[in-house]
């Protein structure tokens, strides 16, 4: 399973996700799209999800801080307890042993972040 990741702003849209996503420059196939637990319900991301009919997986800030990210975000480490979000939560929702395909990219107005991860048995 493949898994995207994100972390974004209050004020992130269903496009500045979707820029997140494509700033990734993967042309693979996502399963899913993933974000810690407290920010599912923001209409932005359910945007996504409805516009790219995928299902998304809430990861629980416990599961977001146990993930080793690749890149390192203070302001995320300061309010998340993580390096980022967007690998974190793809890491998490991917499964146990999951890889990270593409690290945290940020969409061109800022306000969101994407990660890819894939599963052990993708």
């Amino acid at each position: 399973m493949i898994v995207a990741g994100f972390g974004f702003q209050s004020a992130a849209t269903a496009a500045s996700l979707r820029d997140a996503l494509s700033e990734t420059g993967s042309q693979t196939t996502v399963d899913a799209i993933a974000t810690i637990d407290d920010k599912t319900c923001a209409k932005g991301f359910r945007t996504l999800a409805a516009d790219m009919s995928l299902p998304i997986i809430a990861v629980s800030a416990p599961a977001l801080r146990k993930q080793v990210t690749q890149t390192q975000s203070a302001a995320s480490q300061a309010a998340r307890g993580t390096g980022s979000v967007a690998e974190a939560a793809a890491l998490a929702a991917a499964g146990p042993g999951a890889k990270l395909l593409a690290p945290r990219v940020k969409s061109s107005d800022g306000k969101a972040t994407c990660a890819l991860a894939i599963g052990e048995g993708a």
